[in-house]
Formats: C-alpha cells, sequence, structure tokens
C-alpha cells in the first residue's frame, strides 16, 4: 500500500511539473513576503499573522511536534524520528486558480537544517487532502496539516511557505 501510495504521489508531482506551476518575478515575490520595495530582507511573520507569497495568503495555526505514528492501526505511518504537525490556512488572494503543493513547504532547525515535508503521511494527517496538490480557486481557503518527520532530538524555528516550488517564499517564525 505505501509504495503504491508513494508512485502515485511520485507521479501526479510530475504531471504537475509538467503543467508548470505559476511562478512570480522577484519584485511580485518580495512585496507579496511582505517585504518593502527595495528591501531585501523579506519580514518574517509570527505564528497567527498572515504571511504572502505569490497568490497564496499563509497563517500557521499551531505547530505540535513529537507524534510518533499518525493515522490509525490499520491505515497509518510510524515516524523515523517524530511528526511535526504543521496547520495551516492557505488562501488564494491571486486571480486564478492556483495548486496547493504540501511537498513545496520546508521547516528548518536552528543550525539551518532544512526538512521536507512528508506528502505521504499527510494524507493521514489531512481527511480531506487539503495539502495535497490542491486546487483553489480566487479567495478561496482551505485549512490543512502539513507533516514533517525530523529527528526526535531536533526543534524546528522557522518554517518556508511557498505559492510554488518557484517562488521566493515566506518565512514563519516558530518560536
Amino acid at each position: 500500500m505505501r509504495k503504491i501510495a508513494t508512485l502515485g504521489l511520485l507521479a501526479t508531482g510530475l504531471i504537475a511539473l509538467g503543467c508548470g506551476a505559476g511562478t512570480t518575478d522577484d519584485a511580485t515575490s518580495k512585496a507579496d513576503a511582505g517585504g518593502a520595495k527595495g528591501d531585501d530582507k523579506p519580514k518574517t511573520a509570527k505564528v497567527g499573522e498572515p504571511a504572502r507569497d505569490g497568490k497564496f495568503e499563509f497563517t500557521v495555526k499551531s505547530s505540535k511536534c513529537g507524534v510518533a505514528k499518525i493515522g490509525s492501526d490499520m491505515l497509518g505511518q510510524k515516524a523515523q524520528g517524530q511528526f511535526c504537525l504543521v496547520t495551516v490556512n492557505v488562501k488564494n488572494i491571486g486571480k486564478e486558480a492556483q495548486m496547493f503543493d504540501g511537498s513545496s513547504q520546508k521547516a528548518y532547525a536552528a543550525d539551518g537544517t532544512e526538512y521536507s515535508a512528508d506528502t505521504g503521511a499527510a494524507i493521514y494527517a489531512n481527511k480531506n487532502a487539503e495539502t495535497f496538490l490542491n486546487d483553489i480557486n480566487p479567495g478561496n481557503q482551505v485549512n490543512g496539516v502539513v507533516v514533517f518527520d525530523i529527528p526526535k532530538n531536533v526543534k524546528l524555528t522557522k518554517l518556508e511557505l511557498h505559492d510554488s516550488m518557484f517562488s521566493g517564499g515566506v518565512t514563519v517564525a516558530l518560536s
């Protein structure tokens, strides 16, 4: 079951990549991320504050680490280390539909180590699969959980949220 799900995720990701996710130019990314024009360092948002990247406005609602398993006894996934579950609201502030891809999101530890989202585990954390390749129409929003599988002794300090794999991203501090 896990191999089939992984192959399905890879195939869908390749199809989405071939379709071409929306890109933003550098000036738009900086302005949308909250940075002023000419400001090289975009604003860092905090949990509960909206932060923009491209066509999306993200609001991180909460984060919870230390989770060993997601899903039920029959259908679920165990963490290699620990799961960190980040609950996020994603609103499309653009003029056309935009695909939200949980795998484009990144998390960082204090030492700068980058962690990728675990889209396989996110399937079990989201009953409606809202954080996996979900088209969001203009003005609409979804709530979902982005899952990161990190070592047990690591604490996440920030997230880098993206409207697509090609965008500059916006930073949200977790602590």
